[in-house]
């Protein structure tokens, strides 16, 4: 069957699960929508530059703190503020691309924890604007439409759609090619008259617009964002669900972000050391699976000849 019609099919059920699920469930459905598009932009260039950065979690937060203080402080309409949010985070990001595109390897995941730190603690330290370990709190942020939760997840999903079709579109471009010859070999790509470093940026640049989709939907998913939204482990989060789900895969993120929330929500109801259980995953499947579950899928089901 062909791949469009399959996306197809899986976009068709996912619009009709709210109608088949509890209030709690659709929640969970849309969150993993929402962390699904975070993990698709770290692996664009976790994937397709070779470069695996641990500050999207921070720029993903900082788009979360703009739309609830705008709304709440400044009391601009829903619309102005997830696009205040999305601009923000993808400044946010460009200036980390400036920083961070002339380093490569362990250097370059050093310097995104750096970076992601200073904005963990700005968040912490500001009380003025971010109010601090007490964060901010939004109230009534949805328009009236999208109050009901299945409204509201109809939306998430469109727009995780939309941001997963352009993500494709984006890596799959001549522009996208190029990111990925410098991924396979940064020296000959320079030999051929390419700007690297120019490329790195606008790379970056753009898993940072995608990063602030999904962190700008967020606050008016949770109406509340705190230094924890920033913090390391939220990188390392949407940095597991592209590996779970299958680096270089893209659509495997909507694999990963669905087992690791999933997993994390069952497991926590049974023991307190879920986190323990988590890891375990995690290593059997660096072991069994290092190509992430639909990368295993996709090996297993090609032609021999045509297998990696």
């Amino acid at each position: 069957m062909n791949r469009g019609v399959l996306w197809l099919l899986a976009l068709l059920a996912a619009a009709v699960m709210p109608l088949l699920l509890s209030s709690y469930h659709v929640d969970l459905a849309t969150r993993i929508l929402i962390f699904a598009v975070l993990a698709m932009s770290i692996d664009v260039l976790a994937g397709f530059v070779g470069r695996t950065s641990l500050c999207h979690g921070a720029i993903f937060g900082v788009a979360t703190y703009v739309v609830i203080w705008v709304m709440a402080k400044a009391g601009l309409p829903a619309v102005p503020a997830f696009l205040s949010g999305v601009v923000a985070a993808t400044l946010v990001a460009a200036l980390f691309g400036l920083l961070a595109v002339r380093t490569s390897g362990v250097y370059f995941l050093l310097l995104t924890v750096a970076l992601g730190m200073v904005v963990w603690g700005i968040c912490l330290r500001w009380t003025g604007v971010t109010g601090g370990e007490n964060g901010l709190r939004g109230q009534d942020m949805r328009p009236a439409l999208l109050l009901a939760r299945e409204n509201f997840y109809w939306l998430v999903l469109a727009v995780a759609a939309l941001a997963a079709w352009a993500m494709q579109r984006f890596v799959n471009s001549p522009f996208g090619l190029s990111l990925r010859g410098i991924r396979d070999s940064e020296s000959r790509m320079r030999a051929l008259g390419y700007n690297v470093p120019l490329h790195l940026f606008i790379g970056f640049a753009v898993s940072g617009f995608f990063a602030g989709v999904a962190g700008a939907l967020y606050a008016f998913f949770n109406e509340y964002v705190s230094p924890s939204s920033v913090a390391m482990g939220q990188s390392v989060a949407g940095l597991l669900m592209a590996i779970v789900g299958g680096i270089g895969t893209l659509f495997g993120s909507f694999i990963g972000a669905a087992a690791i929330i999933l997993l994390e929500n069952t497991v926590s109801w049974y023991t307190d050391r879920w986190q323990a259980v988590l890891g375990l995953v995690f290593i059997l499947t660096m072991i069994f699976a290092p190509e992430g579950i639909l990368g295993t899928v996709r090996r297993l089901a090609a032609p021999k000849g045509r297998a990696r």
